[in-house]
């Protein structure tokens, strides 16, 4: 409970720094959109300053352009020289609409360029007076024509003097905009970089409160992932040393029947023996009585005594069979492939396999080596396990799977089949002696089966669920 405490408390410290630095860059971020979004707003301002400036300085330059046409047509009679006159005419009343849409917000400004454009009109009326009179009296300044110009002097003064006005009062304007844009840039840059210092700042003491506190937190993980790499070499071993101890007990359990059918037997083919001999012996006796006046018939103490010796015979078989299935033999061993072996196994079955039209489906490893066996006793043993997985399936719906591998040096090979599996309480007693469940096994071939493969070191085990088939596990050491 402690150790969850203290992590929430490093956690929560960590949070809060990044947190923290996280906060005060969003915030650095939101005023430099705030002062970018003013700064534009007095880029705009000085845009606008600068092209008031711009344009009363056009409309100056478009009166004095008509000035200068007007004099030279005044000493040259010609009337090219007025085409700068009535051009300036066009491009000053453009400029002037152009001016009129800028500043129509301000009404000192448009103020100012009212009274410029009366000016302005008074200008070029005075103008097209002089031009008129002088059409008349061409190369005569007459006094009229002087009266004007006087007019026009005075006229252009004004004009000079309302043009200058409205752009001192915009350079001022101008200045102090461009001094207001100058304070807020360094102001930003103040903010952004003492925010850009703090988040640093705390983003360090996050790093630090975490490399500092978390490192107990890590010496302990990196014990976690030791013990935990531990606990599972352990456990491959402990399932290592669990399956040596059941291929143990397996032996164990074997050679006990062994010693049990051997002790059976002997206490049976003893009392078998005496009786086979009495059994003899009353035959011929049997034969040497006479046949007149027998109380019994002879026939039907011959067939008795007949039944008496096949039965015997009989128990002496399975005896026999018996002795033969929980003995350790001497084996032949012979270098073969097992993907080669379970082909030849199977021919064995096939005469099977076609009638009840069984699928068999294969699945060879090319990677598993040879392997030492007796090759005709491991064909028993495979053959006793595909036949009874054939038996065990339906016809035309069985599928034999058959497959090969080689895991942990060890040459595997796996039966399966999808019949209706081994019922629960009788898989502890697959491999007893003399227990089936067929009507006419003998429950000795599974038995007969593990011993051999036992005979050659190696391990067979089952794994089987009901209705959804068994699969045996037949363990071989490579050559």
């Amino acid at each position: 409970m402690k150790t969850a405490i203290k992590k929430f408390a490093i956690d929560l410290k960590v949070r809060v720094g990044y947190g923290t630095a996280f906060f005060l860059l969003l915030s650095s971020y939101l005023l430099t959109l705030y002062a970018n979004s003013e700064l534009l707003k007095e880029a705009q301002r000085v845009d606008h300053s600068d092209k008031i400036i711009i344009g009363t300085e056009a409309l100056a330059s478009c009166l004095k352009d008509a000035e200068t046409g007007f004099r030279g047509y005044l000493l040259m009679n010609d009337r090219r020289f007025l085409t700068p006159y009535y051009q300036s005419r066009h491009i000053g009343d453009s400029v002037y609409t152009a001016l009129l849409q800028e500043t129509a917000r301000d009404q000192e400004e448009h103020s100012d360029l009212s009274t410029l454009r009366r000016l302005m009109d008074k200008k070029y009326e005075l103008m097209d007076a002089g031009v008129a009179n002088y059409q008349f009296h061409p190369f005569q300044l007459s006094d009229t024509l002087k009266v004007q110009q006087f007019f026009a002097l005075e006229l252009m003064n004004n004009i000079r003097s309302v043009v200058r006005d409205v752009q001192d009062m915009e350079r001022q304007r101008l200045q102090t905009r461009l001094a207001g844009m100058t304070t807020r840039y360094h102001t930003l840059n103040n903010v952004i970089l003492t925010s850009l210092g703090l988040a640093i700042l705390m983003a360090l003491l996050g790093y630090y409160t975490y490399s500092h506190e978390n490192k107990a937190h890590r010496t302990a993980d990196a014990q976690v992932a030791e013990y935990q790499q531990q606990l599972q070499e352990k456990i491959k071993d402990l399932d290592r040393a669990n399956k040596e101890l059941i291929r143990m007990r397996s032996i164990e359990k074997f050679a006990a029947t062994g010693r049990i059918a051997r002790t059976i037997a002997h206490e049976v083919r003893n009392p078998l023996t005496n009786i086979n001999l009495a059994v003899e012996q009353l035959l011929s006796e049997l034969d040497s009585l006479p046949t007149n006046g027998a109380t019994s018939s002879p026939e039907n103490a011959e067939l008795m005594l007949a039944m008496i010796s096949r039965n015997s015979a009989r128990i002496n078989s399975l005896i026999t069979d018996l002795l033969n299935s929980t003995k350790f033999t001497d084996l032949v061993y012979k270098r073969i492939s097992v993907n080669q072996l379970l082909d030849e196994t199977l021919e064995g079955a096939m005469d099977r396999i076609h009638l009840k039209n069984i699928t068999v489906t294969k699945d060879y490893s090319d990677d598993t080596r040879d392997i030492a066996v007796d090759v005709e006793r491991i064909k028993i043993a495979f053959l006793n396990i595909i036949v009874n997985a054939v038996e065990a399936m339906e016809p035309t719906r069985g599928i034999l799977q058959l497959k090969t591998l080689s895991k942990d040096g060890k040459c595997v090979v796996f039966i399966t089949d999808n019949g209706p599996g081994i019922e629960e309480e009788s898989l502890s007693k697959v491999f007893e002696p003399y227990f089936t469940s067929k009507p006419k096994g003998t429950g000795l071939g599974l038995t007969n089966t593990q011993n051999i493969i036992l005979n050659h070191n190696g391990h067979i085990g089952f794994e089987s669920k009901k209705g959804r088939g068994t699969t045996f596990t037949i363990q071989l050491d490579f050559a």
